[in-house]
């Protein structure tokens, strides 16, 4: 079997995590990878290990441009995208602020279409290119606390589904990656996210917040042996953007994989009583006086 052609590829959110991964996981087979962050000096030391770097704010037009531009110069069009950048809003949705929700969506799904836009005529020119998005399984399932988060994801399964079918006449491939839980700083980040929020004096919602709390760390402090590692996530990208015809969604982890199944093969009730058993239930004066 002859070797994958490299492809220059843009990579987001390198500055930490499963981005880091995969750019490394790219370098390392000599692929042109340019590993981007917000900020350059987060990522300097990816340059000793073979990658480009570019500063990009994913939610900045400009910065979007420039970033897609400057690989252009060097290469005519991406030849790859992977859109990793992202991040997870927790908390009660009655408390949320629009505007938090509009952020959460700015970064996981706005940023990511813009991206795909500022690609594609390169790719359709070249009539090639590979698109790989990074989800969740939080976008095939939902769980209590995660509104924003999962509508995010929930969306950007849905655009890429879509996107899927209308470049593939171009050459253009597009693929879904959906990690379970991973060993990086995910879960941390969330719970700060939850922290943020504004807390009214009178919220009937104090024992939940506690819930959530409970059940991030639990997930993400002390990961069960379904978890996967960033190295995991960043191998099925890594199939996604060199295969000749790699899946459109690829589940990574023994957890998502056993969840989406357990949600995919009931009903709506079923899965209500699964997170049930996991987060206090707003209003339920038992559970509330438990908690206290």
């Amino acid at each position: 079997m002859s070797e994958p052609t490299p492809r220059p590829t843009l990579v987001t959110g390198c500055s930490s995590g499963i981005g880091r991964a995969i750019a490394l996981r790219l370098a390392r087979e000599a692929w042109p990878v340019y590993a981007s962050a917000r900020r350059i000096e987060a990522i300097a030391d990816l340059a000793e290990q073979g990658c480009q770097l570019l500063s990009l704010d994913v939610t900045d037009a400009d910065s979007r441009r420039a970033a897609i531009e400057a690989i252009e110069t060097n290469h005519g069009a991406l030849g790859g995208l992977v859109n990793n950048a992202g991040f997870g809003q927790q908390g009660p949705l009655e408390e949320m602020p629009l505007s938090v929700i509009r952020a959460q969506f700015e970064t996981n799904v706005f940023a990511a279409l813009a991206l795909c836009q500022r690609a594609l005529p390169g790719m359709r020119r070249q009539r090639n290119g590979r698109i790989v998005n990074l989800s969740s399984m939080g976008g095939r399932l939902s769980f209590p606390g995660g509104a924003a988060y999962h509508g995010s994801k929930y969306a950007l399964e849905a655009m890429t589904d879509v996107l899927r079918f209308e470049v593939s006449g171009f050459g253009i491939g597009v693929v879904i990656i959906e990690p379970g839980p991973t060993t990086t700083d995910f879960g941390i980040a969330s719970v700060r996210s939850l922290d943020a929020l504004p807390r009214p004096a009178d919220s009937p919602y104090d024992s939940f917040r506690a819930g959530i709390r409970r059940a991030l760390e639990s997930t993400f402090e002390s990961p069960s042996p379904g978890a996967s590692t960033p190295e995991d996530v960043a191998e099925a990208v890594w199939t996604a953007l060199s295969a000749h015809d790699p899946e459109p969604r690829v589940i990574v982890g023994e957890t998502a994989r056993r969840l989406i199944a357990l949600k995919d093969g009931g009903t709506a009730r079923d899965w209500d009583a699964v997170v049930a058993g996991m987060y206090p239930r707003p209003g339920d004066a038992r559970r509330d006086e438990e908690d206290r």
